[in-house]
Formats: C-alpha cells, sequence, structure tokens
C-alpha cells in the first residue's frame, strides 16, 4: 500500500520575524493510518497541520519542502486546487468548536458546508447527508440538533458536531487539532472512541495534534514527538510509549501523573 500523505524536509518561515518556526520535518501516513503528532505548547504541532491542510496565510510564511498528498504536491497547488482538495480530500477539527462553528448559523446547515461546495446534491439530498452525520457522530435526535445553534449544545455536541461537518463527505484524511483538549475526561474519551470507530469504518487516515500522550495513545497506532519545529522521535506508539529514546519524550512521559498511566 502507498503512503496516502508524504511530507519531506518541510520548513515553514514566518516572514514577519523571519523566524523558521518548523525545520525539516519529514513523515508519511498510509490510508486509515492513525498518526499522533505530540509536543509542548509551541513545539509546531499547529503550525505543522495549518501547512498540511493549506490553511495557513501564504501571505505570512514561507513554505520549503514537499507535502504530497496522494499524487497531488499540495505546497505548488493554486488556491483553487486546494479548496477543491480541502473537504473532499482532507478535513479539518479544531479544538475549540465555539470558534469554528457560526453562532449565527444553525448547525445541519454549517454540517452541509462541503456538500453545497463540493457536489450537485440537491438540498433534501444535503440534508438527509447532514442528519445521517450527526447521527453517526452519536448526536441524540439528530434531526433536532440539524435545527439547533451552536450555543444550544453542550461542548461534547459541539465537538460532534464540527466531527460530522469534518466527515459528511468522507475525507481521506482528518486532522484533529486538540480535539479533546476543552472537554472534561468522560467526554474526551468518547470523542477519542468515535474517532477510532469513523477511522476504522470508513478508512479515514487521522492526523491527531495533542500535547498529551495519553491522549495519542489512546487512538493513534503511530507517533511522532515534535520539539522546537524538530520531530525528535518517531515510531510505533506503544514501543515510545513503553521505552523512549530521546531525552525530550521521556521528559512528556515522566510530566504524567502515576493514575493517569494505568
Amino acid at each position: 500500500m502507498g503512503d496516502m500523505l508524504t511530507v519531506k524536509d518541510l520548513r515553514v518561515t514566518f516572514l514577519d520575524n523571519n523566524k523558521e518556526a518548523i525545520h525539516g520535518i519529514s513523515f508519511s501516513m498510509q490510508e486509515g493510518e492513525r498518526l499522533g503528532l505530540v509536543g509542548e505548547s509551541g513545539s509546531g504541532k499547529t503550525v505543522t497541520a495549518m501547512a498540511i491542510s493549506g490553511l495557513i496565510e501564504r501571505s505570512r510564511v514561507t513554505i520549503n519542502g514537499d507535502v504530497i498528498f496522494g499524487d497531488t504536491d499540495l505546497r505548488r497547488c493554486s488556491r483553487s486546487q486546494l479548496r477543491a482538495i480541502q473537504g473532499p480530500g482532507i478535513g479539518v477539527v479544531f479544538q475549540e468548536p465555539m470558534n469554528s462553528l457560526n453562532p449565527l448559523i444553525k448547525v445541519g446547515y454549517q454540517v452541509e458546508e462541503t456538500l453545497r461546495i463540493h457536489t450537485k446534491k440537491t438540498p433534501e439530498e444535503r440534508r438527509k447527508m447532514a442528519i445521517d452525520a450527526l447521527d453517526r457522530v452519536g448526536l441524540p435526535n439528530p434531526d433536532e440538533i440539524y435545527s439547533k445553534y451552536p450555543h444550544q449544545l453542550s461542548g461534547g455536541q459541539r465537538q460532534r458536531a464540527m466531527i460530522a461537518a469534518a466527515m459528511v463527505i468522507h475525507p481521506k484524511l482528518l486532522i484533529c487539532d486538540e480535539p479533546t483538549t476543552a472537554l472534561d475526561v468522560s467526554v474526551q474519551a468518547k470523542i477519542l472512541k468515535l474517532l477510532k470507530e469513523l477511522s476504522d469504518e470508513y478508512k479515514v487516515g487521522i492526523l491527531l495534534i495533542s500535547h498529551d500522550l495519553l491522549v495519542v495513545k489512546q487512538l493513534c497506532e503511530r507517533v511522532a514527538v515534535m520539539y522546537k519545529g524538530n520531530i525528535v522521535e518517531q515510531g510505533d506508539t506503544m514501543e515510545i510509549f513503553n521505552a523512549p529514546k530521546d531525552e525530550y519524550t521521556r521528559q512528556l512521559m515522566a510530566a504524567i501523573p502515576k493514575r493517569r498511566r494505568k
């Protein structure tokens, strides 16, 4: 099986301060694989995700290296070519859905957005697909959720709605940037279980961005550890969890309270 995503010698430099934030990182993902990109705040995880998804403002940065998605080099795509890939190819779930969901627009209409942009489905077909997506992510009474505004949902429900919006068109890759950080532990576990089930069912690859090794352990088969814009260690999740080789990875492990490791 070939790689779904290949990132090779990726470098990202911010133009306002001429500071290189990502220093030539490389990794790859196969179809349906779940990879955790883990590190402390400021390590470059989110910048990497934004560069891969094409959501980083091109006027703010220079990007060098290769980001190959399937047969397409995303770094060399025009804006219109990128938009055609975003949604059907790459979906994104952000940390805080209240910052991503428009508070003035009903949830269902927002879940349908990629269908309006990328398909010729009728309004009724889009509505059915959106309700099906809301149902698939475990939201009760999805036809009612469809007609509600974001503020009428709980935090966990909003996060599920965001996942439904990203999954409604069945992308090949789902980039999840700290998708459970704002949620309590029980809801967090349910969201991670949901992501795993969706990945298994639809063979969706997941790139999970997290500062928490235990979150990565619950969902991902492989992990890449980032520190100051570099990947310092990557490999099988359980191998790295049980026998970390890099000193920074060992420090991340040591910071986990013993009661949480069980």
